[in-house]
């Protein structure tokens, strides 16, 4: 068989081949503690599932419009303007089958061979993969802890070219935690507004899950002035614990939605007909749930994040938002395990740490090392016993 180099292209994220070697240890009776996926440990609410079962009994179970019904485009419009003072229209509105998807949708819609995306290092690995399945180039910004994380107006001003196509902005982010403040988005604006061809993806997907009382700002509402170049990306699978489900949704100029209905049109058709209808139900229903899983996300960081710091030789800094913790392991690098093995790069270490029971991914993958990033969407009990576990590889290193 000739595969194409297409192939080549699309790899496989550092946090999805941990989470199939934790499964397939598993499997083979490895006493393993999973933290790499960022998925909440959580059940899907009641009158979701419920909303589901009642659309399956009548017969809602065909095609449906290619990104999204009627009725589910209303309920995005309404939340975005309940929750984000944002205005839009059906029009504006597309629905896929994750939020991976609706960004896979709009980078093959506006990319052509050679165009750039301006990526914050460390980010979420999709993005420069399916950049580099589009043909297009990531330009990894470097951000560190003395930011927070974050990519400043300077940093932007310098990586943007004539061939930027993109800017990607997530906040909360994936794997850091760091959540950008009003001011500080304006900040970046004030730098997109010199440059009209760059288009802003606001990846808000872990909007729900902030931290210390602060509120979530969307970079459309600090400064709506760009909001005919921004993509706004969100879904249900954080938000309501359904990454099964696989629901994600875009807002945005309508030209560049229909753009991005014809790339969905010719792969995967509409998203489930039985998702559509049960986030429906998530948007329309009650919302408390999801501020008593913040909470308990909160308690979970903060009950970790003392144990993380104690682990000899690795460092962390304390997330604003989302279920992450980013942690450096700099110090680690250069000594030996108890076999005599170097640990030369991040690398290393996430394979000396799922010798010794824990699986994280590392940060090579997010475009920033030496990391490695462990999830807290899992019990408390699990979290404790990996720090354990990650405290004796420590103290066994030479």
């Amino acid at each position: 068989m000739f595969l194409s180099k297409r192939v080549d292209r699309a790899r496989i994220s550092a946090s999805a081949a941990s989470a199939q070697r934790t499964r397939e240890l598993r499997a083979a009776g490895v006493d393993i503690i999973g933290l790499s996926q960022g998925e909440p440990d959580f059940a899907t609410p009641d009158h979701v599932i419920e909303a589901a079962y009642r659309a399956m009994r009548e017969g809602q179970t065909r095609y449906t419009p290619v990104d999204g019904t009627p009725e589910l485009k209303e309920a995005i419009v309404a939340k975005f303007r309940r929750e984000n003072r944002l205005a839009f229209k059906p029009e504006n509105i597309s629905a896929a089958a994750g939020g991976k998807q609706i960004l896979y949708n709009a980078l093959m819609a506006t990319l052509d061979p050679g165009d750039e995306v301006v990526i914050p290092a460390p980010s979420w690995v999709a993005y420069a993969i399916i950049t580099e399945f589009a043909e297009g180039v990531p330009v990894w910004v470097r951000t560190g802890p003395g930011n927070g994380f974050k990519i400043t107006p300077a940093q932007l001003e310098a990586a943007i070219t004539p061939r930027t196509k993109w800017l990607m902005l997530n906040s909360p982010s994936n794997p850091s935690g760091a959540v950008y403040s009003p001011e500080e988005l304006r900040g970046l604006a004030a730098v997109l507004e010199r440059h009209p061809h760059v288009w802003i993806m606001a990846d808000d997907m872990y909007e729900h899950i902030v931290f210390d009382g602060r509120r979530f700002v969307s970079f459309s509402e600090a400064s709506p002035q760009l909001s005919d170049r921004t993509l706004v990306v969100n879904g249900a699978s954080k938000t309501y614990a359904m990454t099964g489900w696989r629901l994600g949704y875009g807002a945005g100029p309508a030209t560049l939605i229909r753009a991005m209905a014809r790339m969905q049109a010719q792969s995967s058709l509409n998203p489930s007909s039985i998702s559509q209808a049960a986030v429906v139900a998530a948007l329309n229903g009650p919302q408390d749930i999801v501020v008593q899983r913040c909470a308990e996300f909160q308690v979970r960081r903060d009950k970790v994040m003392p144990l993380l710091e104690a682990i000899p030789g690795l460092s962390c800094t304390r997330p604003d938002g989302a279920f992450y913790i980013y942690i450096s392991c700099a110090d680690w690098i250069g000594r030996r395990t108890p076999a005599g093995q170097e640990l030369a790069t991040d690398v290393d270490v996430g394979a000396y740490l799922l010798e010794s029971g824990v699986a994280v991914p590392e940060g090579t993958g997010y475009g920033l090392s030496p990391y490695f990033r462990v999830s807290f969407a899992t019990s408390l009990d699990k979290l404790e016993e990996a720090c354990r576990r990650m405290d004796a590889a420590a103290r066994k290193l030479a």
